[in-house]
């Protein structure tokens, strides 16, 4: 291709959404929020799963709980006030009727359902008050003896507010169209595709959306379609070079070059009760060596729970400052940014070093005067929450930014961070901990702009957390354990999912459980924790308990990561059968912090599925998180260990790191031939997968 069709091609394929028929600003502003900017990017809009409408069936033989086409004329229309207004429409085909409820329509569908027309329309049959029912079945009318049926399945997209899935479909037939006048290209070259028999992308995108009627529906639901993979390989490749992209760029990129002067890492180490443990040391001089580099650090340090992930990003934080610089850390939340806080503090008060939090809910005047002291210097480490990268907020000379629990971040809001740093040329050194391991094959495709470390041993001292089944009908032996836990000078965890009461969810209260608790166990001082408490109200609950004030703490998940309590040794969790792996391993991670033998009670509602009891067995027969967080990919997938639409790399419109991790191997020899041999065509491939915003900051 020269450089004139290079260039027509990008042209065509690039047109925004606006340059469609019939989508002025209002609609491209909804479709926005379904990713969709461009006319190509309808075509990477899949179907969440497809219908068969290629049949009329007779409404005598419909039954309730299916989804089935229908025509027939309608012998009644009327508006009804049974609690909101209400349009229904008696429809009858000779065999039977059934009637159509409308709750939301307009003047112009009134009109056109009203008596003696006929219509063909869609939906789910199921009892109401006057017989079988659809309510809001798409619809259009007949104006012709036949109507012409659809000769392909039906695809089902995601929507968004504004957007039915008529007008989506539409549009995205309009964009497939031109499928066959070269509207969209193929990018990458016969010496990937072929190797691999994959077929073109023209092929994969009609047969996604439009599926023949021998399609295997299973095979296609599943993401595991030929035509799928070919979309999820393109996907995942993309991905995979834009993350090597972002670390070849940071390698060219400027660093100051620190070194602890004042020998603050060694004064740190030699006042901590304890040693670091050979792991810890190993992952500590790697991270040291990275600081003493001019180009900026970026690395990833994965570890199990509890084993001692902090102290190490301490100690790396004591290197910068003690060369003379400044180090901001990040956590997910609130409360564990206070736990940082707290800790750090701890450590760092008796050397001469300032520690101050950054915090959404801070008191104006305390804010401001945080700020300042951090503009000038004063402070020398700054931890907060997202907080960190807004505006006001000026640092004098950070060099190093730490971010806990990687995967509750986007690495576009670690980025964001890293670039408040940015002075005299200089790119602060990065440093990201997660507790949630992941396999190495995943953790080279999702950290792939990072070195990664991994402390692979728990400091000694520490038992083994011994893990329960039980069934909710045992709740009353697992409120005594609790009891004997207590009397013993212990203390204990309740967690529930949910704040209130749900019709939905049948989960347990914190605040019902934490009374109902507080009422069986009169001799206890019962706390209660959870998210929608103000920080303040969180932190005096969580220092109460670290204290010793408060025996059994209720809380959500809010206490998921960060709290570090030695004497707690027992953990209750409700509704554990409805949590990942990972969330459940972290939570445990809470006790098992001392010397003493702790324990972890699952409680769950019967029956089980499925899944729910193989997750169970899997988090009661290992302790190890790298052993759990593979069982946990191959159960669930990666989306809690990355974060679910959290990550970079998890905004994926096709591809599943779980289902598709066969392909990773291939994926990697693929992006070396697109890197050395075909470098014009990732631009185009980054705006089709990624989009054309700098989500990942500077990729070039």
């Amino acid at each position: 291709m020269n450089d004139s069709e290079y260039k027509a091609a990008l042209v065509r394929e690039q047109r925004p959404i606006t340059a469609l028929r019939g989508v002025g600003v209002a609609l491209a502003e909804r479709l926005a929020v379904l990713g969709v900017k461009q006319i190509q990017d309808l075509l990477f809009v899949l179907p969440t799963r497809y219908e068969d409408r290629t049949q009329v069936h007779p409404i005598g033989a419909v039954v309730p709980g299916v989804r089935i086409a229908i025509e027939g004329e309608i012998q009644l229309s009327e508006i009804v006030f049974r609690r909101r207004r209400q349009l229904l429409c008696r429809i009858s085909d000779g065999t039977g009727s059934l009637t159509l409820r409308f709750f939301y329509f307009s003047t112009q569908q009134q009109q056109g359902l009203a008596r003696g027309a006929r219509i063909h329309c869609f939906g789910e049959v199921r009892r109401g008050p006057l017989g079988l029912e659809i309510v809001h079945p798409e619809y259009r009318r007949i104006f012709e003896s036949n109507v012409q049926l659809e000769s392909t399945l039906t695809p089902v997209y995601p929507i968004t507010e504004g957007i039915t899935q008529a007008r989506l479909r539409g549009l995205i037939s309009q964009a497939l169209k031109e499928l066959d006048t070269a509207g969209i290209r193929e990018w990458l070259p016969n010496e990937i595709l072929n190797p691999m028999n994959l077929p073109s992308l023209c092929d994969a995108l009609s047969y996604v959306h439009r599926p023949p009627l021998d399609a295997q529906l299973d095979i296609l639901e599943s993401g595991r379609h030929p035509v799928q993979q070919r979309l999820a390989f393109e996907e995942l490749l993309t991905h995979q070079i834009v993350m090597r992209r972002l670390r070849e760029s940071a390698q060219r990129d400027s660093a100051w070059s620190l070194i602890d002067q004042t020998e603050l890492v060694s004064r740190f180490i030699n006042g901590l009760p304890y040693s670091l443990t050979s792991a810890q040391n190993r992952v500590l001089l790697e991270i040291i060596n990275d600081l003493k580099q001019q180009h900026p650090m970026a690395r990833l340090v994965q570890g199990d729970v509890g084993c001692g992930k902090t102290i190490v990003a301490a100690a790396a934080a004591a290197h910068a400052v003690g060369g003379g610089r400044q180090v901001a850390l990040m956590a997910p939340t609130a409360l564990l940014a206070e736990q940082h806080l707290y800790n750090f503090d701890q450590w760092f008060r008796p050397l001469g070093i300032t520690v101050a939090l950054v915090a959404g809910s801070q008191a104006t005047k305390t804010r401001r005067s945080i700020l300042t002291a951090v503009a000038s210097g004063e402070v020398n480490i700054i931890v907060g929450t997202h907080a960190l990268f807004q505006e006001e907020i000026k640092f004098k000379d950070l060099s190093l930014v730490i971010v806990d629990e990687q995967h509750r971040f986007g690495v576009q809001q670690r980025l964001r961070l890293a670039e408040k740093g940015l002075a005299e040329g200089k790119h602060p050194h990065q440093l990201i901990m997660t507790a949630t391991p992941i396999p190495r094959t995943l953790a080279m495709t999702a950290y792939a702009d990072l070195d990664v470390s991994i402390i692979d041993s728990l400091p000694p001292g520490r038992t083994p957390v011994q893990t329960v089944v039980a069934p909710e009908s045992r709740r009353h032996e697992v409120v005594a354990r609790v009891a004997i836990a207590c009397a013993q000078g212990r203390q204990a965890y309740w967690v529930c999912p949910l704040i209130e009461e749900s019709e939905e969810l049948r989960y347990q209260a914190a605040e019902e459980t934490a009374a109902a608790l507080a009422e069986a166990l009169p001799q206890l001082k019962v706390g209660l924790v959870h998210g929608r408490m103000s920080a303040r109200k969180k932190e005096e609950g969580m220092l109460a308990f670290k204290t010793g004030q408060i025996q059994l703490l209720v809380a959500t998940t809010v206490i998921e990561v960060g709290v570090d309590v030695p004497n707690a040794t027992l953990m209750v969790i409700e509704n554990a059968e409805r949590m990942g792996l990972a969330q459940l391993h972290q939570l445990r991670g809470r006790v098992g912090r001392g010397t003493r033998q702790s324990s972890c009670v699952l409680l769950y509602r019967a029956p089980l599925g499925q899944l729910s009891r193989e997750r169970l067995h899997a988090i009661r027969d290992s302790n190890d998180g790298f052993e759990i967080a593979q069982r946990d990919l191959e159960l669930r997938g990666p989306g809690e260990m990355l974060g679910t639409r959290q990550t970079g790399l998890a905004q994926m419109r096709v591809a599943d790191l779980s289902r598709d991790i066969g392909l990773l191997p291939l994926i990697q020899n693929a992006a070396e031939i697109l890197l050395t041999r075909y470098a014009d065509r990732i631009g185009p491939l980054t705006t089709r997968w990624i989009g054309s915003d700098a989500k990942y900051g500077r990729i070039g």
